[in-house]
């Protein structure tokens, strides 16, 4: 009888038996696969937390100081000016009367045919001040500013070109008036202190004809000579409010009333308007809706990450996180801390009104608001910036740092700030020589430079001013923002730095006019301010102080005064501030959440490795698989082709047949 097995031998579907094997030795990957997705699933949502923090943190950026909250207000006008009040400006009425605006100096030209026509080369030399009695008082502020006119730029248009380019605080434009062209010069800056003296080197050695380069000479004193033609004259804008006359180099008041910045835009004289100056309390309602707004977004986007369908018996993504639960609750803690020192008489948001409802969410009272910000005791500034009060009026907040602690602290004052100075030791000379007594060679701060003074004979306050506008114009010392005072006494000049502190100098080097201006000069460093800021030693830098301990970061300026102790300052970080270093602190690289990143890249970088390892670990197996397959598979071939032999062998034997019965 022959040996038999149904679906074997040779017939043998290995390829089928090793995939349905292989099915199960997977299983692990897919597993894997399943973790790797949920994975990259917390990784997008933990994004969606950082871009929702992200989001409440910008607009806290515009609040971490006063001066940035609340917002500007809204433009108050009357006839001939419109004007801007913050909400800290005193409210009230304000008669104002527009007598006359501020106007830049104008001077033309005679006239030209073509802007090609040649006017003449050699230097420009423009100077500002003022024009009185038939003489004229240099500006010590506006240093005067030499012009290079050469061959090349010696045409009308290349003469405007070579003024434009020198940006000397004029402007050139040429302008056709129907019989022809005409150069027209204008100060940059408007008021009669900034009216222009043009004299000239001219090539043609004649420095007032009207030939040449001297064509554009304008001065206008007496004996002065005037070839440029006034079209408008230098004049201060003028006004009266409340009866008392102001007067202003430009058309912008921003001192005049406490808090509002007037622009004037017509005369209205003799007519006098009334200016109505109220809080702007609708900006600060936004502004604080709008923080309330940024907020509730914040919590709506973790809610979505963290809430439970309870009905679906589905999870979020974050549901029960602990690090969402630990941004939470240090979010809380900012809005639960009661602030002090702040001095604006605030402590807590729900003063003015904000307070969180039952499902996590803030809430505005805007009536609430609205009292606290009309109630002048109040200063909702408080709660939101990072705020400094001093009690002395010369001693100003500057700004704090992060590692200021909330708190009053007591300000006392050992060094007032100083600036270096140079003072002559004899009566200067009034009157200075071309090449004998014109040069001036001085180190102001730590930077050298020479100043050639103009000829002539001066008073002791026009030389005084002349030696200032012409040190304050020289390249080395403008171009590193350094400049100085000059001044006299009883003829005797002083030199002072603009800066204070101990990098504060003035040493005169030399120059043939020191010797007649200053005799043996007396100079004396400047220094930095010295105190304490809640009883510990600052850190003095020209007129800044800033504290340490507590008061680690808390600079403060002392505008003069006299030494000791010098009132309190009251410093508190509002809830803005805070927010939004904590915010900070939460995006950071290092962060809390940055750390849950990376474990989870971490894990997902390890699913990676066991991947890899199982996928060789399964390559193994499967051709293992196979071995033993196509083993078996040959194995029982060989076994039938065995039995069909034997079956033929045994039908062989004698007696086997059936006819042998």
């Amino acid at each position: 009888m022959a040996l038999s097995s149904p679906g074997l031998g040779s017939g043998l579907d290995v390829s089928s038996l090793v995939s349905q094997l292989m099915a199960l030795e997977r299983r692990p990957l897919t597993a894997l696969a399943t973790k790797e997705a949920k994975y990259q699933a917390q990784l997008s949502a933990y994004g969606s937390l950082k871009g929702a923090l992200s989001s409440f943190k910008r607009p806290l950026q515009h609040w971490p100081t006063r001066q940035n909250f609340p917002p500007p207000g809204k433009p108050c006008r009357s006839d001939g000016s419109h004007g801007k009040r913050p909400a800290s400006a005193t409210a009230g009425s304000y008669s104002l009367e527009v007598q006359a605006l501020a106007q830049a100096h104008k001077l033309k030209s005679g006239s030209f045919t073509a802007t090609s026509d040649t006017v003449g080369s050699g230097t420009l030399t423009i100077q500002f001040g003022t024009y009185s009695g038939g003489s004229f008082t240099l500006n010590p502020d506006k240093a005067a500013v030499t012009i290079s006119v050469d061959s090349g730029q010696s045409s009308l248009a290349g003469v405007r070109d070579a003024i434009n380019a020198a940006n000397a605080g004029v402007s050139a434009s040429i302008i056709n008036d129907g019989s022809g062209n005409r150069l027209v010069i204008a100060s940059k800056d408007t008021g009669v202190a900034n009216a222009l003296k043009i004299t000239v080197a001219d090539d043609d050695a004649n420095n007032t004809d009207t030939a040449g380069l001297s064509q554009l000479v304008y001065n206008a004193a007496t004996g002065g000579t005037t070839n440029l033609t006034q079209t408008v004259a230098a004049q201060n804008a003028t006004a009266v409010i409340d009866g008392i006359s102001v007067s202003k180099s430009s058309n912008t008041f921003s001192d005049a009333i406490e808090g509002v910045t007037l622009t004037l835009l017509k005369a209205n004289t003799p007519s006098a308007t009334t200016l109505n100056v109220s809080r702007d309390t609708a900006g600060v309602q936004a502004s604080v809706q709008s923080f309330v707004k940024a907020y509730n977004d914040l919590n709506k986007g973790i809610t979505d990450l963290t809430k439970y369908d309870a009905a679906n018996k589905k999870a979020s993504l974050l549901t029960g996180d602990a690090t969402v639960r630990s941004v939470q609750s240090q979010l809380r803690s900012v809005f639960n801390t009661a602030l002090t020192s702040a001095g604006g008489g605030l402590s807590t948001l729900s003063d003015i009104g904000i307070a969180f409802q039952a499902d996590g969410t803030l809430k505005l009272d805007s009536a609430k608001l609205n009292t606290a910000l009309n109630d002048p005791t109040k200063d909702v500034s408080t709660l939101f910036a990072a705020v400094g009060k001093p009690t002395d009026s010369l001693v100003s907040f500057v700004t704090s740092g992060t590692d200021t602690k909330n708190g009053s602290y007591a300000v006392n004052v050992t060094q007032l700030a100083t600036q270096g100075a140079a003072v002559g030791g004899v009566s200067a000379g009034l009157t200075i020589g071309a090449g004998s007594n014109d040069t001036l060679d001085l180190t102001v701060d730590g930077v050298a430079a020479s100043v050639t003074l103009g000829a002539g004979t001066y008073t002791a306050a026009t030389l005084a001013a002349e030696i200032q506008s012409k040190i304050n114009g020289a390249t080395a010392l403008s171009s590193a923002g350094i400049g100085v005072v000059v001044t006299q006494s009883a003829g005797v000049l002083t030199v002072t730095s603009s800066r204070y502190g101990a990098s504060s100098a003035v040493s005169l080097t030399g120059g043939n006019a020191k010797a007649d201006l200053f005799g043996t000069q007396t100079e004396t460093a400047g220094m930095g301010v010295a105190g304490t800021i809640g009883g510990i030693a600052g850190t003095g830098s020209g007129r800044m102080l800033t504290g340490a301990g507590d008061a680690a970061g808390l600079a403060l300026r002392i505008d003069g005064g006299a030494t000791g102790g010098r009132g309190t300052v009251n410093f508190a970080r509002g809830f803005a501030y805070e927010l939004d270093k904590l915010v900070g602190r939460m995006l950071e690289n290092d962060s809390l959440i940055d750390g849950r990143i990376d474990g989870i890249n971490a894990s997902i970088k390890d699913i990676g490795s066991r991947r890899d390892v199982l996928a060789i670990r399964l390559e193994q197996i499967e051709k293992r698989y196979r071995a033993q397959f196509t083993a078996l598979d040959t194995m029982i071939a060989s076994m039938t082709k065995t039995s069909d032999f034997l079956t033929q062998q045994l039908a062989n034997l004698p007696g086997s047949s059936s006819s042998s019965r």
